[in-house]
């Protein structure tokens, strides 16, 4: 049996995320007190007492939801398991820096600043009301693909996120978006969701952000990851570090191409994933792709010792 890591990424943020796995687990409070001195915030009462709302915020929830994630993983290691446990590492859009971090390619420390300089720069890049995403269930990415580059015109609309075989997430300018809405339920969508997101991330509209970052990362040492990392914006296992500047930068303008990234598992032998971290959003979507996954969502002490039965 192969088994792979997985990171959740932005909209599983909920007020009260590793709280529980702090209070049992001091390596796992470690981890929210390192992030909170790299951001020079308290982020973890924000995270465990404050407001959704301002949690929601991209520059929040990034760093938020990877805290989360590694908290967890700390918690998997004082019960015996670890990150040699996976023969994979993979993450959603923010994700990924996660999975990174969980195999030792980024420091925490690295990894929570990054993230709140990418927070900031995706919220930045386009003025609010500007852009939006939708959600365009029951069609397959190439028809979702095809419908967006004919709704663009001369704006911008883009497949954002390939999340499983009935889900593709468009981006882009919020005219073109309603465009594709409407061309999608035209031509069978089951549903057009437009979603509720402060900026339309994963597009052309995303290229200032996409200058920040590779600015953020000129001075961030990246080491060769334990276990290979499957990438978004390639959907294959990348291990040298010196690549993962380019795909991280590539990543904000890019398609998450989640889809495929799970197929590329289950054809390299991964026939479990194991979520770490807020939510199981990743977990539906993977049963979806591969047929036969064992899922199982690592989030709080009780699912971590459920694993040693």
């Amino acid at each position: 049996m192969s088994r792979a890591f997985v990171f959740p990424g932005q909209g599983a943020q909920t007020i009260g995320m590793g709280r529980a796995l702090a209070e049992v687990y001091p390596a796992a409070k470690a981890v929210f007190d390192e992030v909170d001195e790299a951001l020079g915030q308290k982020l973890s009462a924000l995270i465990w007492e404050g407001d959704i709302a301002e949690l929601t915020l991209t520059q929040n929830a990034q760093p938020a939801l990877m805290a989360t994630s590694i908290a967890a993983m700390r918690a998997l290691e004082a019960e015996g398991f670890g990150i040699h446990d996976a023969t994979f590492v993979a993450g959603h859009s923010l994700g990924e820096y996660s999975a990174l971090c969980a195999a030792g390619a980024l420091t925490l420390a690295d990894t929570a600043r990054l993230l709140r300089t990418r927070g900031h720069a995706m919220q930045e890049a386009v003025p609010v009301g500007v852009g939006a995403m939708a959600a365009i269930l029951g069609l397959d990415f190439e028809a979702v693909t095809a419908i967006a580059a004919e709704a663009a015109g001369d704006e911008v609309c883009q497949a954002a996120n390939d999340n499983d075989p009935a889900q593709v997430v468009i981006s882009g300018h919020k005219a073109a978006v309603e465009r594709a809405m409407e061309l999608a339920k035209a031509r069978g969508a089951k549903r057009a969701l437009p979603l509720p997101v402060s900026a339309p991330f994963h597009c052309a509209l995303m290229h200032p952000a996409a200058a920040v970052m590779s600015e953020a990362f000129a001075g961030v040492v990246i080491s060769k990851p334990v276990v290979p990392v499957v990438v978004n914006v390639r959907a294959e296992a990348v291990e040298e570090p010196d690549r993962f500047r380019d795909l991280l930068v590539a990543q904000v303008t890019g398609s998450v191409r989640w889809r495929e990234s799970v197929l590329w598992m289950e054809r390299a032998g991964v026939t479990e994933y194991w979520e770490i971290g807020a939510g199981k959003a990743l977990s539906g979507m993977i049963k979806r792709i591969a047929s036969g996954a064992v899922t199982r969502a690592v989030g709080t002490p009780e699912d971590v010792t459920a694993l040693k039965g």
